[in-house]
């Protein structure tokens, strides 16, 4: 398990494009499927990482707790599933439903979307307001697997609060932590490592 953080992409940038199947539904997941939205949550997650795994049941309360809020949230995995099958999308499926998400989940074959997020690791969270413009990258919480802290979810759902809120999100952004995306062999970004 090597710990990596999160590249803590520059605030105020702008949501790429994006456009990958939700392994749930088969329906695509797009940028335009939030454009009601006030904010826009995007997780990166995966199956295996036992950083998702001690954060997941929060990552679920978040979409059942923001379920009446003008809030988009969509989470994607990347990993390398020829290295990683249990991050397959199959098994993506299963957790979304033994977890109950109720936003899409969804499988970033060529791993192009989370190149152009600049995503490093399991789980990584970035957060959009209504213009698409980047108000909060970093961590979900100081939780960390055996560090004894109760998994809260408490700084992403102040930088959500705030958002929603209409107002500014804090500057002081801690990275995330977790276990870095399987890349594909040679596939690498330039930014990782």
């Amino acid at each position: 398990m090597v710990k990596t953080a999160s590249t803590m992409l520059s605030l105020g940038t702008v949501a790429p494009e994006f456009k990958l199947p939700d392994v749930v539904s088969g329906e695509h997941i797009s940028l335009a499927t939030f454009a009601d939205s006030q904010a826009l949550l995007m997780m990166f997650i995966c199956q295996h990482c036992p950083f998702v795994k001690h954060v997941q049941q929060e990552l679920g309360q978040i979409g059942q707790d923001y379920s009446q809020q003008p809030l988009g949230i969509v989470a994607i995995s990347a990993n390398d599933v020829a290295n990683y099958p249990d991050d397959s999308p199959a098994k993506l499926k299963q957790m979304a439903e033994a977890l109950n998400f109720n936003f899409p989940l969804c499988y970033d074959e060529t791993q192009e979307v989370s190149k152009a997020y600049t995503a490093a690791c399991t789980p990584d969270f970035f957060l959009f307001d209504a213009n698409q413009k980047l108000v909060y990258r970093g961590q979900l919480d100081d939780s960390r697997p055996g560090n004894n802290i109760p998994v809260t979810g408490q700084d992403l759902r102040r930088a959500i609060d705030a958002v929603l809120q209409g107002n500014a999100v804090d500057f002081e952004q801690k990275p995330s932590i977790g276990c870095n995306i399987k890349w594909k062999p040679g596939n690498e970004p330039e930014y990782f490592g």
